[in-house]
């Protein structure tokens, strides 16, 4: 495992030829304006480069020892000196060629930073709002999965109905000590974290991983639960059905919000509000995943 063992040139089953022998990664950088427009952080490659000239993202070819998040997190820094600490990362889309991949690691920015080229690989780069990059001289690579990618963009909130997935795992006795079962389970979720989540069923398009924010609700004897890193705890003062509706509709515009829950009622209420929903099974069959995690954690 050697720095920089993945320069160099591939060829996919459909008989591309790719720079980067073990697949690349590349950098979209996102923020919303108060108007909930987002803009994307774009990169102008140098003439030398392949398809010089074009607009794309900050990436390149990723190290042996390395995944797509920390690859895209390296290129950022070195091409645009990004610091990994203004940024959230949302998900990973991958765009499989046979034999080559390329994965566009999508990640949010509170602000829009200002950022500069910091080698001879950008002559520019500037943040677009997304009604502007189809109107530039793009990457072919960029070009064909933009289409899909920008259907991407919006972060995700989901809220775990922490009473109504205990009760369905239903592990012996969790009712006399529904704390301490709150407790294992927030403890279990936040092992998830770095790995990212499974995305729900019948919602596209697909993230090869996903790192949606996580707020998980608790009430009554639950409320002593002890909170997990790498998710937000919200004891709720009286209901937790009107706890979690009040996350939803406090959400932002352009945040999309998943709630899960088996609760009839809870589910007409947050789909009222525009939420999607989804059952206690698709976080309670992802539990004590042994696949090994990114190498490095997503930025809060």
């Amino acid at each position: 495992m050697a720095e920089k063992d993945g320069d160099g040139w591939a060829q996919c089953s459909m008989g591309h030829r790719h720079w980067g022998v073990h697949g690349a990664s590349g950098l979209l950088a996102v923020h919303h304006d108060r108007e909930g427009v987002p803009h994307v952080l774009m990169q102008e490659r140098a003439l030398f480069s392949h398809h010089g000239g074009t607009w794309g993202l900050p990436g390149g070819a990723m190290d042996s020892h390395e995944d797509a998040v920390a690859s895209a997190l390296r290129e950022a820094w070195e091409e645009a000196a990004l610091n990994r600490e203004a940024l959230r990362v949302q998900g990973v889309y991958l765009d499989d060629h046979g034999g080559w991949t390329f994965e566009t690691v999508i990640a949010g920015a509170e602000t829009l930073f200002a950022a500069a080229p910091a080698n001879a690989e950008s002559t520019d780069l500037r943040w677009l709002p997304i009604g502007d990059i189809a109107a530039r001289p793009l990457h072919p690579g960029f070009a064909a999965t933009w289409p899909e990618i920008q259907m991407l963009l919006s972060p995700w909130l989901v809220v775990l109905d922490m009473a109504n997935i205990v009760g369905a795992r239903a592990e012996h006795g969790w009712w006399r000590d529904r704390a301490g079962a709150a407790t294992k389970l927030l403890a279990e979720v936040s092992g998830l974290m770095p790995y990212g989540l499974r995305e729900v069923p019948g919602v596209t398009p697909p993230l090869a991983r996903w790192f949606p924010r996580v707020v998980a609700v608790v009430e009554g004897a639950a409320r002593a639960a002890v909170p997990a890193p790498g998710l937000d705890t919200v004891a709720a003062s009286g209901s937790g059905d009107d706890a979690i509706v009040g996350l939803v509709d406090k959400a932002f515009p352009w945040e999309r919000v998943l709630v899960v829950t088996a609760d009839r009622g809870l589910r007409d209420r947050v789909t009222a509000l525009g939420a999607h929903v989804t059952g206690p099974k698709w976080l309670l069959s992802q539990l004590g995943r042994t696949a090994s995690p990114h190498r490095t954690h997503p930025p809060r």
